[in-house]
């Protein structure tokens, strides 16, 4: 048998070793930069994951402090661990052992600027490079300056987004509308761009444009040791965040309606519009100050999705309002605005139905049921007591914006206004009877007589 030389076989195990530990130091280096947030390792007091996220933030409020843009943090997830946390103001975690709040093993975290205090440096991408953060800057057009007169409209920044391996800073920006609150858009990329640069499906916000509250007041606090701009009232905030998607006004179609129908810009059009936005802009007051929900409805609804704007041979404003949320106190509180009853129908348990009469204008508000897979509101015949029945496939509510003012509508407003008017709402009808001309109209039965003192009342 040949003699083996220890001194060959030892230089075989240390080439062996250090080929197997060059194989382990790559895999781990090709590992963090994909896995990087499920890596656990404790490193000064943290986990290697939660330290790089901490300190990705930290290079973010850095970089963002220096360009003195005062952002907030606005991410749902982090600002609910807040909430829940008994004393989530005090700073318990400023020597860097814990990392409660911000690590939330997630891949990305999101805060809001105004845009107003956006000063589109490009500086802000050099410095950013510099502090060695990816920076990609998501625009789109500015709804503000569109209509159906001039579909044109600049570009402004949508989204800004910082990244280090794989972890995301996603900056969402805010624009003050005219209707007194803050929107902000959708984030769409452009042909070509990098989608693999953070997982935009999974953001919070960006699906689609959003609505929200101007009047947040923010608290600078310590959130894991960095000081960090918060809403005051998180679960205020964040039950915005809930109700918060927003549908632009289709300016596109709305010039097309007026292309084959010409706007009516008569003085008594003009008129009629004027005091109906003056209405509309009340009666939302009005509800506001009770916390009752409501929205667009009928012909209101059809006219801001038609041609965004009221219709001028309406002659009333429409509302809806959900019969859940019906408070006694409606009636005193639009009579204190100035509002006197005009005519009251139905009852709370069955086909609710209130006007009021403005300036020239009546305010009628709807009461809806739901019922299974539909929702409907009632009518009532005052001559004869006979009752009707409108019925709508179930929607929820989104924001939108119609005569400066910040209100709700059905999100799937296609679907509603062809229950109400059919497939062929585009074509304006101005003969209307409401008891045969809706496409949803049914018969309900008719009020016994001794119910009529309480079911039909006319001022």
């Amino acid at each position: 048998m040949p003699r083996i030389n220890k001194s060959v076989v030892l230089a075989l195990l240390t080439v062996t070793s250090s080929v197997f530990l060059l194989f382990q130091l790559y895999y781990y280096k090709l590992y963090l930069s994909k896995n990087g947030s499920h890596y656990f390792k404790v490193k000064d007091g943290l986990p290697a994951s939660d330290a790089q996220w901490w300190h990705v933030t930290k290079k973010f409020m850095e970089l963002v402090a220096k360009h003195n843009l005062p952002v907030y943090l606005i991410d749902p997830v982090v600002l609910g661990l807040l909430s829940q946390d008994a004393h989530p103001l005090k700073d318990s975690l400023s020597k860097g052992k814990d990392c409660r709040y911000i690590c939330t093993q997630r891949e990305f975290i999101t805060f809001a600027l105004l845009a107003k205090f956006w000063k589109n440096d490009a500086r802000l991408a050099h410095a950013a490079a510099e502090a060695g953060l990816e920076f990609l800057e998501v625009r789109g057009k500015d709804p503000r300056l569109a209509g159906p007169d001039d579909l044109s409209g600049m570009e402004i920044p949508l989204h800004l987004l910082f990244r280090l391996r794989a972890h995301a800073v996603h900056l969402l920006v805010f624009y003050e509308r005219s209707g007194g609150y803050l929107w902000h858009g959708p984030l769409r990329l452009r042909p070509g761009a990098d989608r693999k640069f953070v997982p935009f499906r999974k953001l919070d916000f960006g699906r689609h444009a959003g609505a929200f509250d101007s009047r947040t007041e923010l608290l600078l606090t310590s959130v894991d040791g960095l000081n960090i701009r918060i809403p005051k009232n998180i679960s205020r905030f964040l039950n915005e965040v809930s109700h918060a998607r927003f549908l632009e006004c289709r300016y596109k179609e709305a010039r097309a309606f007026y292309q084959l129908y010409p706007d009516d810009t008569s003085q008594e059009a003009m008129d009629f519009r004027q005091k109906a936005k003056s209405l509309l802009h009340l009666a939302a007051r009005t509800l506001n100050a009770l916390g009752v929900t409501f929205w667009l409805s009928s012909g209101t609804c059809l006219g801001w999705f038609r041609q965004c704007n009221i219709i001028p041979y309406s002659k009333d404003v429409d509302l809806g309002i959900w019969i859940k949320d019906y408070r006694p106190d409606i009636i005193p509180a639009f009579q204190k605005a100035g509002l006197p009853l005009k005519h009251k129908f139905g009852k709370v348990e069955d086909s609710l139905e209130l006007s009021f009469q403005g300036q020239d204008v009546k305010l009628d508000i709807f009461f809806f049921y739901e019922d299974s897979d539909i929702v409907w509101n009632g009518g009532t015949q005052a001559k004869s007591g006979k009752k009707f029945k409108y019925v709508f496939p179930k929607f929820s509510l989104c924001w939108t914006e119609l005569v400066e003012l910040k209100v709700q509508v059905p999100c799937e407003t296609l679907e509603y206004i062809e229950a109400n008017y059919g497939k062929s709402w585009n074509i304006p009808v101005k003969t209307w009877d409401w008891k045969s001309s809706p496409s949803n109209v049914q018969e309900n039965g008719q009020w016994p007589v001794a119910e009529w003192d309480e079911v039909i009342q006319v001022y």
